[in-house]
This record gives C-alpha cells, sequence and structure tokens, in this order.
C-alpha cells in the first residue's frame, strides 16, 4: 500500500491477535467494509502464547465466576463445530490431593460444569481409581482417586488466522506489519494513521467506527487517539509454559493441584511432547520483553514433578514460552490476587452524539474470542445501525468444512490420493490447514514437487504457500506461529529457512 492510498473503512481494528481478528470476521461478514493493522506478526504477542486450550474454566468456579464459565461452555462447542480442525476434545484427569480440596468438592465443581450448559459433543466427567484406570500408569502410587472431565485443545495461532481468512473471505483488507501511529475525528469519520514497517510509508485511512483490540498494548493505543481516555486499570500478568518430549502413553492429559493451591495443565503436545503450564507472575516491564523465569521453570518443575512417577528434569526441555495476559481490575478482595483476578472482558465505548465511536477491549481469553466480536458489533449496531445478523456462530472457517463425514474420514482421503506421504506429515496437514490442504498439495504428484526440504517435513511448498495466503515473512511466522516445526528444525536448517526466506523477499 502506498502513502497515496484513499481508503475508506466502515470499521477499522487496530490488533491482529484472537480479539481482533475475531471482530474483523464477524464484521466482514455483516457485509461491512473492514480494514485490521497489526503492528507485528499476527498472533504474535499473547495470542500465541496460551495454554492452548479451548475450556469452559473449570478453575473459575471457585470465584463464582458462572456465567463466564456457562460463556465458555457454550463456545467451546460452537468451535468445534466451525474449526474442527483447530479445536478437538482432550479428556483430562484431576487428581485428588490430601489435605486440598475434598472430593466432594469436586466432584461437585465437576457437576456444574457438566451442566451450566447441554454438552452435545463432549463426554461428561467420572472418578476413577487410579490405581485400576490406564491414566494412573504415570502417576505416583500414592494418588488414587481422581476424576476424569473434557475440554479442548485449542491451536491459539491458528485461530487467528483461520479468523483472519475468514475476514478476508468476505472482503476485508488485512495489513501486517502497520503500526497504529494515531486517529482523530474529523467531522464523522475517524481519521487513522498508519506505518508501513516494511516500507516505511505513512498514510491515512478513514473509517466511520474504530475498535481498539491491541491486548496488552491496549491503554498505549488508546493514548494516541485523540480526545478518548479509559479508566480501566489493567494488571499485567506473565504466563509461562515449558514443553518436554512426551511423558506418558495415551492422549489424556492431567489438571493438577499444586501445593500453593494453585491448578496447573500437563497434556499431550504436538504428537511427541508434552507441554506444561502455566504460571501467574506479575510482569511490569513492555509486554514484548516478556520471558520465562528460572523461578517458574523451578516451580512447573517440582510441581509436575510432585505427580509423576518419572521426574521431568530441566535437561528435557526442548522449549519455552511466555505471554503477558493483560487482565483487569473488578474491584474487591479478588483483585489482590494474580491468579483469580477475571479472566472476562469489558468494553468502553466513546461515542459523542453525532461523533465517530470508538470501541476499546480489556480483558478476554481465548475460548470466548468469538462470542466478544459478536458482542462488540451487537454494542456498534446500536450506535450505527449495522446488520444484526451474525454468521459467526453457524459459519464454518476456512479449512474446517470437512462435511458430515469428519476430519478423519477427509483425513483417510488425504492419505488415500497422496500414498507417497508419510501420515505424520499428512496429519499435521490436516490438523493445521483442514481442508485448504487441497491448496497446499494442488498439483503436487511426488515428493520432489514439494521441492528443497529444510528439515522436519517442511519444505518449500509450504512456505511459499504460508507466505502467499497467510501473510508469513519470517522464520519465526512460519515455525512457531503458522506451525510448530519449530520443535522439530535443527539450527542448520532454521538456517537454510532464513536464508531462503531473505531471497523470497528480496
Amino acid at each position: 500500500m502506498t502513502t497515496s492510498a484513499k481508503l475508506h473503512f466502515d470499521l477499522f481494528v487496530i490488533g491482529g491477535g484472537i480479539n481482533g481478528a475475531a471482530v474483523a470476521c464477524d464484521a466482514a461478514g455483516r457485509n461491512l467494509r473492514v480494514g485490521l493493522a497489526e503492528m507485528q506478526d499476527f498472533a504474535e504477542g499473547t495470542s500465541s502464547r496460551s495454554s492452548k486450550l479451548i475450556h469452559g474454566g473449570l478453575r473459575y468456579l471457585e470465584t463464582y465466576d458462572f456465567r463466564l464459565v456457562r460463556d465458555a461452555l457454550i463456545e467451546r462447542e460452537i468451535l468445534m463445530r466451525k474449526a474442527a480442525n483447530l479445536v478437538w476434545p482432550l479428556r483430562l484427569v484431576l487428581p485428588h490431593v490430601k489435605g486440598q480440596r475434598p472430593r466432594w468438592m469436586i466432584r461437585l465443581g465437576l457437576f456444574f460444569y457438566d451442566h451450566l450448559y447441554r454438552r452435545k459433543l463432549l463426554q461428561g466427567s467420572q472418578a476413577i481409581n487410579l490405581h485400576r484406570h490406564e491414566a494412573g500408569r504415570a502417576l505416583k502410587p500414592s494418588f488414587r482417586h481422581a476424576f476424569i472431565y473434557s475440554d479442548c485443545h485449542g491451536d491459539d495461532s491458528r485461530l487467528v488466522i483461520a479468523n483472519l481468512l475468514g475476514a478476508q473471505r468476505h472482503g476485508a483488507t488485512i495489513l501486517p506489519r502497520h503500526r497504529f501511529l494515531g486517529a482523530e475525528r474529523s467531522g464523522k469519520v475517524w481519521r487513522v494513521s498508519l506505518k508501513d514497517l516494511r516500507s516505511g510509508n505513512e498514510f491515512d485511512v478513514t473509517c466511520d467506527a474504530l475498535v481498539n483490540t491491541a491486548g496488552p498494548w491496549v491503554i498505549d493505543v488508546a493514548r494516541s487517539i485523540a480526545g478518548v481516555s479509559v479508566s480501566r486499570r489493567l494488571r499485567m500478568v506473565r504466563g509461562s509454559h515449558i514443553v518436554v518430549p512426551r511423558q506418558w502413553e495415551g492422549e489424556h492429559g492431567y489438571f493438577l493441584q499444586t501445593r500453593d493451591g494453585r491448578l496447573m495443565e500437563a497434556f499431550p503436545y504436538e504428537r511427541d511432547f508434552t507441554s506444561i503450564g502455566t504460571t501467574d507472575e506479575p510482569w511490569e516491564e513492555a509486554p514484548e520483553k516478556v520471558r520465562i523465569s528460572d523461578k517458574e521453570i523451578d516451580y512447573m518443575l517440582a510441581e509436575v514433578n510432585a505427580f509423576l512417577r518419572r521426574p521431568v528434569t530441566r535437561a528435557d526441555i526442548v522449549w519455552s514460552y511466555s505471554g503477558v495476559r493483560p487482565l483487569f481490575e473488578v474491584g474487591g478482595g479478588r483483585d489482590n490476587d494474580l491468579s483469580t483476578l477475571t479472566r472476562d472482558y469489558s468494553f468502553e465505548i466513546d461515542a459523542p452524539e453525532g461523533a465517530p465511536p470508538v470501541l476499546t477491549v480489556f480483558g478476554g481469553k481465548l475460548t470466548t474470542h468469538r462470542k466478544l466480536a459478536e458482542h462488540a458489533m451487537k454494542e456498534l449496531h446500536g450506535l450505527l445501525g449495522w446488520s444484526d445478523i451474525c454468521r459467526t456462530r453457524t459459519e464454518v472457517l476456512p479449512g474446517g468444512d470437512f462435511g458430515a463425514a469428519g476430519k478423519a474420514s477427509y483425513e483417510a482421503t488425504v492419505r488415500k490420493r497422496f500414498p507417497w506421504l508419510p501420515e505424520a506429515q499428512v496429519a499435521r496437514y490436516v490438523q493445521q490447514y483442514g481442508t485448504r490442504v487441497e491448496d497446499l498439495l494442488s498439483g503436487v504428484h511426488a515428493a520432489s514437487d514439494l521441492g528443497e526440504c529444510f528439515g522436519a517435513d517442511l519444505y518449500k511448498r509450504e512456505v511459499d504457500f504460508l507466505i502467499a495466503t497467510e501473510w508469513a515473512e519470517a522464520s519465526a511466522d512460519i515455525i512457531w506461529r503458522r506451525t510448530k516445526v519449530g520443535l522439530r528444525l535443527d539450527r542448520e536448517g532454521l538456517e537454510r529457512l532464513d536464508r531462503y526466506l531473505e531471497k523470497a523477499s528480496a
């Protein structure tokens, strides 16, 4: 885009994390002219650094967030239908720990979890004897009683991309690596100033309404919007995870009660690994500087090793990551404890009579991104009279249209069409791209058609596909956000990928 471009949008979104992508997808589906700008790669901040779960939030029942839990349980099933390749079932085992939450309390909590919303796609909870159940094999014999219940895995960064592709499908203009410089009202429109960080070009666009979904940077962005102030106080909370080689057989995970009364998860990740987390630590520095601490690593290892028969060591860690959760205060005692701060979302709307509105989003969680977007559009509909017809509850995201036969049947069809592709590679393609695998492999008849292999199962064909269709530019975009090939790619392969990308961008 050049500085001479003169674009007008009905709605312009600042921030390309999960909330911004969802707002853009919803708005574009209402036939609105939508633009979105992200200063980095999409999902480069918090939205690629979650716990990778789509869940109701069992722990939130302890803080009486029943509405939030019910909303999340509803959204969990909606997302399973509209993004079946990116959201799939996970059974979690919650061992009873003597001296902590009594069994009757856990059973009662799971009863609410099962019945706050009528499940249609997932199994209910049940009590199990760990000395007889397969889930007990990985745990120390001192743990006997447990409960098993259902939630879902979720590919956070690919959900962002899927929503952006959904927005683009309906005509949205998507602008990666465009910094928001400021906005001011000019009559009945917003004049929004942007800078293309690749070319250095600065230019303006106009819009009828503005939505600020900048996540941890939401207040910084609000300060650059003339005439607008926000009253919410954010608390930046660091959540860190470690990834180690697979620690047990089976596809179940564990929901563990820590010795300080918190809860943490450990579950199978990317086929060959186990994800362990998360922490709740205050973060006072710039969000982009977030990093895991030795203290957090020691904490997670100590807590998971209190349960596992085979200890996990620092030497086992193959990857770690940290994200900043921008939580907001609601008043009262729960604001004093980072683990009990609300995970809900909140809006502030600045809409003087006769002037274009701006809606600022605070908080939110991965699971409720679609509902947040629908709610935001409902608020703007009340101000601007836009369409009140929301498609996102039922419209399948790009790649998720497996039809009645489902994902497993589609994967079998792909294996049959490409018998020379390793099964694990086919499974990864279908998991990440869904039915868009047909675009990825269009015209491919043999392994040689995939081009250079950079290592693991990453080929030139896939890299070119991600550059052409998913806004990928840097190696980190490809190996950590569009895929997780970084878990298997060695240094030599990464260097070859970097050299290829440098040539491709020249």
